[in-house]
């Protein structure tokens, strides 16, 4: 089984990194951390790895000093589970899912995961059972059903929901068969450009500006990571877009706020204003969403040459589910996580990860290969797009190795495990303890240097 060093070298030398970076990071800690019979450990330990030592070599750029970089496995993970150790004036997060979200039964004995957490969803779902939003009125519902014509049936209403698959039978989907044509993270130039010096400043990413427009889980934790690295973030979202409180306290911290309705005239203008000067062009949107309001990765390389375009996608970029909506749970479901680590587990039914890993994993591929990508801009010139998907950071994860008995490994639970890791910092919603940041660098400390604000608390600009 391939040692973590292993696996991060081949994360590094995949998206063109220097081999000699590597001799300085080091990487503490051995696996399992938390009960799984997947190397959830790992996965967030490298993907923090790698960005963290992207950062640092930015920061060899851009002022030819060396510095060693340090990811602790045990506070990696909590890190890729933030969301359960966030606390709000001492208050722990409220239910994660809404009433009537998980998994059930159908009527050929398979299981379908529902995901109702926005309200359109949740309506989508019932629309097509025919039944009140009421776990047991669902289940009844789906009863009816066969799963894979109800996964069918929901996703074209509009859901967002996933027939449970084993991993032979996602192996022989025409997507799975997509995805393994696909590196890891794909990074391809996509216009012709002059290179952007790097700005003046004392930290790697200080001067670059960075348009974050993701919501959840993984768009935002890459956000989340170059703020820690010292980018200017600025997290667009719309007044109307719904939005999960307790993740955008927790991955809001250290960006700008602001509301720009981009359907409208206005918004448009808005935004191709903040593009023009933006390094960094994040996105979780689905592929043609953004390309039908003017914002397409070739649309925003008119706009700004030499922009770095950074796409998130569930199911990958290519294959018939290229425009599929999901979520890391749904992932989980379709991909045939949640069927081996039930069976692993004797559980007789799904079992989830013991953290949102697929999310987490690829929000850090995210903020790397951003990372990688304005390296070499800046190197020599061009504008690129960077693209990494839910499904893809599942393949690499199964691909890493099953542990045999991880299961049995006690959770990290309680306060005492995880206190060494936490800091205590105002925001505008109140005393956060929330999870530092566990790529540590030796010269340049990640470190977020603005407070998490509510949605839109800002205007649309860039800081002077």
């Amino acid at each position: 089984m391939q040692r973590p060093t292993g696996i991060l070298r081949d994360i590094w030398i995949s998206a063109g990194g220097d081999v000699a970076a590597l001799e300085r990071v080091r990487l503490t800690g051995e696996e399992p951390q938390i009960p799984s019979s997947f190397r959830v450990a790992v996965a967030g330990q490298t993907t923090i790895a790698a960005a963290g030592l992207a950062a640092a070599e930015i920061w060899r750029l851009r002022s030819g000093e060396t510095q060693d970089v340090a990811v602790d496995m045990r506070h990696a993970v909590v890190e890729c589970r933030s969301e359960r150790y966030l606390r709000l004036d001492d208050k722990p997060p409220p239910p994660a899912w809404d009433a009537i979200a998980g998994v059930y039964e159908t009527g050929d004995n398979r299981f379908v995961r529902c995901h109702t957490n926005f309200p359109h969803h949740r309506a989508a779902v019932c629309k097509v059972l025919g039944c009140a939003p009421e776990r047991d009125k669902v289940q009844a519902a789906l009863m009816q059903w066969k799963g894979e014509d109800f996964e069918t049936a929901a996703y074209a209403a509009g859901g967002v929901v996933a027939l449970m698959r084993s991993y032979d039978e996602w192996s022989a989907l025409p997507q799975a068969r997509a995805l393994a044509q696909l590196p890891l993270i794909s990074i391809e130039k996509i216009g012709d450009a002059s290179p952007k010096p790097w700005p003046k400043g004392d930290r790697p990413l200080a001067g670059l500006r960075v348009l974050d427009l993701s919501r959840v889980i993984a768009g935002p934790v890459a956000g989340r990571t170059l703020a820690a690295h010292g980018a200017d973030v600025l997290l667009v979202s719309g007044p109307d877009l719904p939005a999960i409180p307790w993740l955008t306290i927790d991955t809001g911290r250290g960006k700008l706020t602001t509301f720009i309705e981009l359907k409208s005239a206005a918004g448009k203008a808005q935004m191709r204003e903040l593009l023009k000067d933006a390094d960094i062009f994040s996105q979780g949107y689905r592929p043609h969403a953004l390309a039908s309001l003017g914002f397409s990765p070739e649309q925003a390389a008119e706009i700004n040459p030499g922009i770095v375009y950074v796409t998130l996608s569930a199911y990958g970029h290519a294959g018939p589910w290229a425009e599929r909506r999901g979520f890391d749970s749904l992932v989980q479901t379709s991909t045939g996580f949640n069927d081996a680590e039930g069976k692993a587990a004797g559980a007789g039914g799904p079992k989830e990860l013991p953290a949102q890993m697929l999310d987490h994993a690829t929000g850090y591929l995210m903020a790397f290969g951003a990372m990688m990508a304005k390296a070499r801009q800046a190197r020599e010139g061009g504008s690129w797009h960077v693209r990494v998907s839910l499904a893809q950071t599942g393949r690499w994860l199964w691909n890493l190795g099953r542990l045999e008995s991880g299961l049995k490994t006690p959770d990290l639970t309680g306060e005492a495990v995880h206190a060494a890791f936490m800091e205590t910092v105002s925001s505008g919603f109140g005393t956060l303890k929330a999870v530092r940041h566990s790529a540590v660098l030796s010269r340049t400390p990640a470190q977020w240097s603005r407070p998490a604000m509510p949605l839109g608390s800002h205007p649309p600009q860039w800081p002077q």
